[in-house]
C-alpha cells in the first residue's frame, strides 16, 4: 500500500481509485476514540484470550457437559422451511433482504414499560446501538445531515455526504491513525455487510424518488 492520499493520508494499493477514500478531500469525519481497557487489549493483544474474540455460542453457555442442543429438521414450526433451522456449516457473514427493499431496517429498543422505540438505520445513533463494542462511546454514525467539504477552503458545501462516501472513509487505513474497526474480526465482517446493505438501500431509495430527474 504505497500510494498515499494527499487529502486524508489514506494508504492505498497502486491502481486504486484516487477519490475512493475521501472523494478527493470532500469527506472529512472526526476520528474515532481509542477503546478503553480491557477492550483495547482484546483487540490489539497477542494473548490467547485476545486471539479468541469470538462471542460465546449457545453450546458454550451450557452449565454442564451433560447438556446438549438438538436441531431436528422434523420439529420445525408449521409453514416454516426446514433449511431455515439447519446448523451453520461455514464461518462466513451474509445478509438476506426479503420483501420490499425500501422498507427501513430499524433497531427496536425495548423500554421497561413495554413500549417500543424504533431507531431508523439512517439515524445517527444506529451504528452505536447495533455495534456497541465497535462504537463503545456512542459515537455518531451516518446520518443525512453530514455535509461534504470544499477541499480548498475546508468549509462545508451545500451537498450531503452519501452513505457510500461515509463508510468508504471510515474503513480506510491511514498514516498515524489506528483504525480499531478493522481489528474487530468477525464483528468487523458483520459491520461491513450491514453497512453495505445500508448503502444499497439508500441508492435504491434515491433511484425510486428521482425517476423524473434520472429519465431526463
Amino acid at each position: 500500500m504505497s500510494k498515499i492520499c494527499p487529502y486524508c493520508k489514506a494508504l492505498k494499493f497502486n491502481g486504486e481509485t484516487m477519490g475512493m477514500c475521501c472523494a478527493s478531500g470532500k469527506v472529512k469525519l472526526p476520528l474515532l476514540a481509542a477503546p478503553p481497557e480491557p477492550l483495547k487489549t482484546f483487540l490489539t493483544g497477542t494473548t490467547s484470550e485476545s486471539k479468541l474474540r469470538l462471542f460465546k455460542t449457545a453450546i458454550d453457555l451450557m452449565p454442564t457437559d451433560t447438556h446438549k442442543i438438538v436441531i431436528s429438521a422434523d420439529k420445525t414450526p408449521p409453514a416454516q422451511h426446514m433449511r431455515r433451522y439447519n446448523a451453520p456449516t461455514i464461518d462466513e457473514v451474509a445478509i438476506v433482504m426479503v420483501g420490499d427493499q425500501f422498507l427501513p431496517r430499524d433497531n427496536i429498543l425495548h423500554k421497561p414499560h413495554a413500549q417500543l422505540l424504533r431507531i431508523a438505520e439512517i439515524h445517527r445513533c444506529y451504528d452505536a446501538l447495533q455495534y456497541p463494542i465497535i462504537f463503545w462511546d456512542g459515537a455518531d454514525g451516518y446520518h443525512f445531515h453530514i455535509k461534504l467539504m470544499n477541499p480548498a477552503t475546508n468549509k462545508e458545501i451545500n451537498k450531503k455526504c452519501s452513505a457510500m462516501h461515509y463508510y468508504s472513509y471510515r474503513l480506510m487505513i491511514r498514516q498515524d491513525e489506528d483504525n480499531y474497526i478493522l481489528k474487530c474480526r468477525q464483528l468487523f465482517h458483520q459491520y461491513v455487510v450491514d453497512m453495505y446493505a445500508k448503502i444499497e438501500s439508500e441508492l435504491l431509495l434515491y433511484i425510486r424518488l428521482n425517476q423524473t430527474k434520472l429519465r431526463s
